[in-house]
């Protein structure tokens, strides 16, 4: 990976992973509401709440649903191909790694007179 992080060709195919990173957490999120209205429906006690729990699992099932496959049909998840899942896994990984170890700021930076400060 090319160091210089100002150069445009760094750019290329980072919208596109960033989607996938979108499209993951957003995913992960809808699990997470699935879970909780799951846990939520099993406290309930009252009838008229519990109809209520349901639909939103439903709904929450139906997000789900939808944005699995979003991700399926775009290459960003395999649920049914853990060799193809685990190589795009480390893709993504050694790419957050080539990133991390970037060196973002190669100059001594100041920043005095940038932020209002006491004087002594």
């Amino acid at each position: 990976m090319n160091q210089d992080y100002l150069d445009p060709i760094n750019a290329v195919g980072m919208p596109e992973l960033a989607d996938a990173t979108f499209a993951l957490d957003f995913l992960l999120a809808a699990k997470n509401g699935v879970r909780n209205c799951a846990f939520a429906l099993s406290e309930t006690a009252t009838p008229e709440v519990r109809m209520l729990l349901r639909k939103l699992l439903d709904e929450a099932l139906l997000l789900h649903e939808e944005v699995s496959q979003l991700m399926i049909r775009k290459g960003w998840l395999f649920p049914y191909g853990s060799a193809q899942q685990v190589e795009l896994d480390m893709k993504s990984a050694n790419t957050a790694v080539q990133i991390a170890g970037m060196e973002l700021f190669p100059n001594p930076t100041s920043r005095d007179g940038l932020f209002a400060t006491r004087e002594p």
